[in-house]
């Protein structure tokens, strides 16, 4: 099976494109590389990540998602980078959790199999955020709603039967819905989505909004993590290994990573650990060396 493309070629530098740094583009294609051994094992959620990969109207709805979030609220990237992260660390983390025979809700319901669960998840993770390019305020809701047409038009080629194929974009719309904890997710695939989505920290996907001119814990503590590793843990299916520079990372854990296990389905099944780095230093890494307030905000010199 071909490796999957990052960005389309005929695609790059064409339309709204927000420029990204280097560090988080590399990260993108090397979680996409990790994920490369997984597609014989689920050729439907292949096919999935294939259909919304090379749709023009999941692209520039990404596109424009991200043109709101990153250039007019100075936020992190919403865009196809985190998109593909966000699918890529989905994937993985379902993987593990499959492996230790924990089952998911589509194939309890009668939905689907693995196969198709694996296939709801990695769309819900790549159209999760499309409904910010309305109003990041209420974009959850908003975004079950844009993606439904995105996944009628498309999900035809994989699931030909109706009711199959409905059933299986209900569990698609819920985790969408419910991928920032407003409501909470109500099922397996739900709460893999929102922490997936959590997982994708690193300064990488911060530096533009910092760049930008936005000084503030949110920023500085996404600056603060270097490196999040999945794998599998010794006392749970999963460990995600959070790898800081900076001790303002911890903010960043707490309130982008954590929170989205309490009160979780997924709660008993993953273990978050936090590193520094290098573990034999004794200071942090300095993100900021003079910092003033003016107009209302703070500015970075």
């Amino acid at each position: 099976m071909p490796s999957k493309q990052r960005t389309p070629k005929q695609f790059r530098e064409r339309g709204v494109e927000i420029p990204l740094a280097p560090i988080y583009e590399k990260l993108e294609r090397d979680t996409i590389d990790s994920i490369e051994p997984l597609w014989k094992k689920y050729p439907k959620a292949s096919t999935m990540w294939d259909l919304l990969a090379t749709d023009p109207e999941t692209r520039a709805n990404l596109d424009m998602a991200n043109y709101l979030t990153v250039s007019k609220m100075a936020y992190n990237d919403h865009g196809e980078t985190h998109a593909r992260i966000v699918a890529a660390n989905g994937l993985l983390i379902y993987d593990l959790l499959v492996s230790a025979r924990i089952a998911p809700d589509v194939a309890r319901s009668g939905a689907g199999d693995e196969d198709d669960a694996c296939a709801v998840i990695v769309a819900a993770c790549f159209l999760h955020d499309i409904g910010n390019q309305v109003n990041r305020q209420g974009h959850e809701l908003m975004g079950a709603v844009m993606a439904r047409p995105v996944l009628d038009r498309l999900m035809p080629q994989l699931y030909p039967d109706v009711e199959r194929r409905v059933e299986l974009r209900a569990f698609i719309l819920h985790a969408i819905h419910s991928h920032d904890l407003n409501p909470p997710p109500l099922t397996f695939e739900g709460a893999v989505v929102a922490l997936a989505d959590g997982t994708d920290v690193t300064k990488g996907r911060g530096r533009a909004s910092f760049d930008l001119g936005k000084v503030d814990i949110h920023s500085v503590s996404a600056l603060a993590i270097d490196e999040v590793k999945i794998a599998r843990g010794e006392k749970r299916p999963v460990e995600i290994i959070v790898t800081l520079n900076n001790s303002a990372g911890i903010f960043q854990i707490e309130d982008t990573l954590t929170r989205r296990l309490r009160n979780s389905p997924l709660a008993p099944h993953v273990t978050v650990v936090a590193v520094t780095h290098p573990v034999e230093a004794d200071t942090d890494t300095r993100i900021l060396k003079r910092l003033y307030f003016e107009n209302g905000e703070f500015q970075n010199e």
